[in-house]
């Protein structure tokens, strides 16, 4: 880990460049994990490079509403021919599609607000079924910049505050999981301990006349 923060931190500078990149392939359904891209932007800002925390917040913010524009596009101009990609055919199912058309009739913007929170491949898929279901561009791009502000500004403030103890927190995590390590160790010491005096409870008792 201490060898992943010493790269990170020797080419900080450019780290949103490298963030907003990263965003866009996802919405090509490239496996990068957003929330971890977020994390790492947020860790950045507070502890290594505060000077560019502006421009690492606006790759994260501009990041994911351009990857969401790619996955929406691709929902719109491939339409349902995506669920025989192999990259598309485990996010996207005609079932999982029909259950987005019915969200987006019931709650509205409201599916694109709690939707930007969920993780796992979610959010790609309200973008690309809103682009199969041939959603008005300008209703989606409304709807989207608004989920997207909220999630991008309360996630990113809340990983911020906590990267400002990033020291403090890591020598925390390495505390808890020495306690861990020393607390399973006692446990399997423990439970062999019970099971040899167990059998030789039971030897004892079977030499008995």
């Amino acid at each position: 880990m201490e060898g992943l923060i010493e790269f990170i931190t020797q080419h900080a500078a450019y780290a949103h460049w490298f963030i907003f990149i990263g965003l866009l392939l996802a919405g090509c359904n490239i496996p990068v994990c957003i929330d971890a891209v977020m994390i790492l932007s947020a860790v950045l800002a507070a502890s290594f490079v505060p000077e560019n925390k502006y421009l690492l917040f606006g790759s994260v913010l501009f990041g994911c509403t351009f990857s969401a524009w790619i996955a929406y596009g691709l929902g719109r101009v491939v339409g349902l021919r995506l669920t025989n990609i192999h990259l598309f055919s485990k996010l996207l199912n005609p079932q999982r599609i029909e259950e987005m058309k019915g969200f987006y009739a019931k709650y509205g913007i409201w599916t694109f607000i709690v939707g930007r929170f969920i993780p796992f491949g979610v959010r790609n898929c309200i973008f690309m079924t809103s682009g199969i279901s041939k959603m008005p561009f300008k209703t989606f791009i409304l709807r989207d910049a608004v989920g997207c502000t909220i999630w991008t500004t309360t996630c990113f403030t809340v990983f911020f505050l906590i990267g400002q103890n990033f020291e403090m927190i890591w020598g925390y995590v390495k505390t808890f999981n020495i306690v861990i390590f020393s607390a399973f160790s006692v446990t399997v010491i423990a439970i062999f301990w019970y099971k040899l005096k167990k059998r030789k409870q039971l030897e004892s008792s079977n030499k008995m006349p």
